[in-house]
């Protein structure tokens, strides 16, 4: 018996392989996706919908972890137990939160720079093209704009704390699982774990020279113990939405503004589809072992633009791989990401002429030909181009790395990742000679094909040792990084083919280069490399104060023979008051820490070889009857180029109130750019060329940023949280020479198009803000309809008397500050979010209202209606003062959106194979609030050099998008 007894008991002291149970909140409520790992082991799961959980744990384990977003972690001990029902306590502290830094993680409170986290929930729910149209207006100073977000091939424009740069990249350093440089066109939006902006110097300065723009960190979802199934699916349906009224055949007629053709065409309408539709199916697994796991997605998408030619059909899919050994020595991972689109481009001409063209035209001509006029303003037939003209891209992407991290001691390891982010685009372009301009024109049908492929190669090894003692802790890093970057294409293109039926597949069949003796045929191949050492030590003391200091010593290719190095030092402080005892048993406050933080990052975003001697064609010469081709210098040579310097300063503090539910972060930045790359006019000669690519000139941001995120009610059945992001930026040009470089103290930019050609609408002038207009300044209209200015003493004048040195500085297209307020409401299985977006302080030029909104807009063009509503701009019918920029055109650009609606239900379901079921309805861009009068102002670009300003007729209209998806968890 005494055998048997204790036989017993070292069998209960065993723990079983399997151990399930339920984790609920203190209501009692279950809570999906709650994280579990065996304690001290990567072994690990996360619950289901209901709650439930399955694990298989080793017989040796003892302790489960238990955390969740917005919950104190707790741990459970086993002692044999094969069942388990565990109650998390809420915390909502936001400072616990994991925050991916450059080669690595810290806890939130560890954290001394500018860091913004977002977690797959965070994102919002967008039928879009690009997955960080997801983050818009989320993360305070990051500016993400789309001019054209029904067009399914476009891509947004990203910016971080203000434009930074002249001529180099304007948009941020992203990194995929690890890789710099990761290509974000090849992730779906379902396969995001969470995406880190590092926006502090001291956070991006480990990413050397190419960290000026900010680094935008993006994990993927990697696989669990348990065996899980999802799917995910949406239709979208995009319809036109704060569209440019034009006249109708009737007011058209009316006005006279043109000859009756006899139609009576909505031109708008027929080069629309409105609706477009597109669809969206995703399907992920996941499972493993507790030493294996794995992560598999695999999307497909098909969208069609509102446009009558735009299209994207595209296959995408991710293999995440996971393996420790069995005494955790080391751990390999290994990702690949293929994907696959073929396009239809847009013509974006087609909208213009739709605003354009004479609506008494009308589509077919009474033969059933495409009807076509060879006079008026923009003549054409859209419909014709849109239906009849190809424009084609194939696109293909290729994203692969693998890491293998050696644990030498359990706070010593070492880890060598490669890379590989490779890109293809093929284009494709047929115009027929059937086409009615062909026919009326060059008589010859046209071909081309270009292939352009990128491919960067990286190589990098970091190694990482922790220490504890009693109060005190140190986290050293050590690395090395290599890059190859390759560029390569050819364009071949051909004129006059015997038919119209093999399109651009048959070049060489086509009769006009050779007859010509054009060479229809390029190439290129080009390449660079960085190469790069870097350390950072992490100190914290008793967890509460904490410092940082890295360097990263980079070379580039791409620099002067004596520029090729730079260092890029940075440093950073925290202080956490609240661990402070002269703070302690304060109720209302829970956390509050002081941050400040200082680095050095670089910009090398522009082409190879500008420090190098090249040379290119410079035409043909004839001798003794055969033609040589001249070669020479194709550029004036900067043997000093380097690259672009960012200084930056961040102070912030992060603080969490009323039991944590009131928390949010503050931050003020100066950034002071130096050595911005350009070209800068020379003369010429010397120089061979009028201008060289140099380092001149100084920009400064600065600005004020604030997050905050409160949870207004916490119920039992009913809970609502709201969150606010808000950012200002001011901006100054502060000087446009240098010591090798001096005497341009402007330069007039933005050049407005004809009819009228009527100059450059924007300055960029020493001590300053970028996108200031320069342009006449308005006096009214006369009585004959012509506009009146200010001449530069300040005498009214006839704009069209006005001169160069009458204009002056009228308006800024820079907004001055940006928000957005997201709100999230729950009740039981319902959710309910409204996401609302503004932006403010700026102005905007009403391009479309200068060329076509005025009755002296050219004749047999049609207008738009602000030309005969009574308004400002239907007081302007003197032709003689048409082309005449002033800021009688300038409007506030401001606005606030309701831009995003999701209306979302979840059903728990106890079979077998099948756990939830959500369904949900968004609704994005759902209404504009503006003074406006030219559409959306959401259209107009103000991101980049030349804020607020559209210099061309090119208009791709607004949509209002409605989603309805099906998400299943199996």
């Amino acid at each position: 018996m005494i055998l048997l007894l204790a036989g017993t008991l070292t069998g209960r002291a065993q723990n079983p392989g399997t151990v399930s149970g339920k984790v609920v909140d203190s209501q009692g409520s279950a809570l999906p996706g709650v994280s579990i790992l065996v304690k001290g082991t990567t072994t690990g799961t996360t619950t289901n919908p209901d709650g439930t959980f399955q694990l298989q744990v080793p017989t040796t384990a003892n302790i489960l972890v238990f955390s969740y977003v917005g919950f104190t972690s707790q741990e459970v001990t086993l002692n044999g137990r094969s069942s388990v029902q565990v109650t998390l306590q809420e915390d909502n502290k936001t400072l616990n939160e994991v925050v991916v830094v450059g080669y690595g993680s810290l806890n939130r409170k560890e954290v001394s720079s500018a860091i913004t986290h977002l977690s797959a929930k965070d994102l919002l729910r967008v039928g879009s093209n690009s997955p960080l149209m997801a983050i818009q207006g989320k993360v305070a100073g990051l500016s993400v704009t789309n001019t054209a977000n029904a067009d399914p091939n476009s891509t947004p424009n990203i910016q971080l704390r203000g434009v930074s740069s002249r001529s180099a990249g304007l948009g941020p350093l992203f990194v995929i699982n690890g890789v710099p440089g990761g290509n974000l066109d090849n992730i779906n939006q379902n396969e995001i774990e969470s995406i880190d902006v590092l926006k502090g110097g001291a956070a991006s300065a480990i990413y050397g020279t190419r960290g000026s723009n900010g680094v935008i960190v993006i994990t993927t979802k990697k696989g669990t113990a348990d065996s899980r199934i999802f799917y995910d699916g949406y239709t979208a349906f995009d319809f036109i939405t704060n569209q440019l009224s034009v006249l109708s055949r009737d007011e058209f007629l009316a006005n006279k503004r043109g000859v009756d053709l006899g139609g009576n065409t909505d031109w708008m309408k027929t080069v629309s589809n409105n609706p477009a539709f597109s669809q969206k199916h995703t399907l992920q697994f996941s499972g493993g072992n507790t030493r294996t796991n794995y992560f598999t997605s695999v999307d497909y998408r098909n969208a069609g633009g509102i446009d009558l030619r735009s299209s994207k059909e595209e296959y995408g899919g991710r293999v995440n791989i996971n393996h420790t050994s069995a005494n955790d020595l080391y751990a390999i991972t290994f990702s690949a990401a293929p994907r696959y689109a073929r396009t239809n481009l847009a013509d974006y001409s087609g909208f213009n002429y739709a605003l354009t063209l004479n609506p008494t035209q009308p589509v077919y001509d009474n033969n059933g030909r495409y009807a076509y006029i060879t006079t008026g303003f923009f003549a054409n037939n859209p419909v014709e181009r849109a239906r009849e003209v190809r424009s084609e891209q194939e696109i293909k992407y290729l994203d692969l790395n693998a890491s293998f991290r050696l644990n030498l001691l359990d706070n010593l390891y070492s880890t060598v990742t490669i890379g590989q982010v490779n890109s293809s685009f093929r284009n494709y372009n047929f115009t027929p000679s059937t086409l009615t301009t062909v026919l009326n024109g060059s008589g010859r049908n046209t071909a081309s094909q270009d292939l352009d492929e990128n491919d960067q190669k990286s190589f990098e090894w970091t190694g990482n040792y922790a220490l504890d003692v009693q109060k005190h802790s140190v986290k050293l890093l050590g690395g090395y990084s290599y890059q190859l970057f390759t560029s390569s294409g050819f364009d071949a293109s051909n004129q006059l083919f015997p038919s119209n039926v093999l399109t651009y597949n048959n070049l060489g069949s086509g009769t006009w280069n050779l007859t010509s003796g054009v060479n229809g045929v390029s190439s290129y191949r080009n390449s660079s490399k960085l190469i790069s050492f870097f350390g950072r030590v992490n100190y914290d003391y008793d967890q509460k104060y904490y410092l940082s200091a890295s360097l990263r010593r980079e070379g580039s290719s791409k620099f002067g023979f004596n520029n090729k190095w730079g260092n890029f030092p940075a440093a950073s402080a925290a202080w956490r008051i609240t661990q402070e005892s002269f703070l302690q048993g304060i109720p209302w406050l829970n956390e509050l820490k002081l941050r400040a933080d200082y680095g050095v990052t670089g910009n090398q975003d522009f082409g190879n070889y500008l420090s190098l001697d090249t040379y290119s064609g410079y035409g043909y010469y004839l001798y003794n009857g055969v033609s040589y081709q001249v070669w020479g210098p194709s550029q004036n040579t900067n043997y000093n180029l380097r690259w672009e310097k960012a200084i930056n300063f961040n102070v912030g503090l992060d603080f969490e109130l009323l039991n944590s539910r009131l928390s949010g972060s503050l931050n003020y930045y100066i950034r002071t750019n130096k050595d911005l790359l350009g070209d800068y006019s020379v003369p010429n000669p010397p120089n061979i060329q009028g201008t060289t690519f140099a380092n001149v000139g100084t920009m400064k941001n600065s600005g004020l940023e604030i997050q905050l995120n409160a949870s207004v009610v916490n119920r039992n059945d009913f809970s609502y949280n709201l969150a606010f992001v808000g950012a200002t930026n001011s901006n100054k040009f502060v000087s446009f020479s240098n010591d090798a470089y001096q005497g341009q103290t402007y330069i007039d930019v933005v050049g407005m198009p004809a009819p009228g050609s009527p100059g450059n609408i924007q300055r960029l002038r020493e001590n300053t803000r970028i996108g200031s207009f320069y342009t006449l300044k308005s006096a009214g209209v006369d009585e004959t309809g012509a506009l009146q200015v200010y001449d530069r003493n300040g005498n009214v004048i006839l704009a069209n008397k006005a001169t160069n040195d009458d204009r002056q500085f009228v308006g800024n297209g820079l907004p001055k500050f940006t928000g957005s307020l997201s709100n999230n409401f729950k009740y039981k299985q319902w959710d309910l979010s409204l996401f609302f977006r503004g932006t403010f302080g700026y102005d905007l030029f009403n391009t479309y209202a200068f060329y076509l909104g005025t009755p002296a807009t050219q004749e047999n063009a049609n207008t738009l209606k602000s030309a005969y509503d009574g308004g400002k701009y239907a007081r302007l019918t003197n032709a003689a003062t048409y082309s005449a920029l002033s800021d009688y055109f300038l409007e506030s650009g401001s606005f606030v959106k309701l831009d995003n609606v999701t209306l979302s239900y979840t059903q728990p379901l106890k079979v077998k194979f099948l756990q939830s079921v959500r369904i949900y309805a968004t609704s994005r861009n759902l209404a504009t609030f503006t003074k406006f009068t030219g559409g959306d102002p959401d259209l107009i670009q103000v991101n980049g050099l030349y804020p607020g300003v559209n210099n061309s007729l090119s208009y791709y209209p607004s949509t209002t998008q409605l989603l309805l998806g099906l998400q299943l968890t199996l």
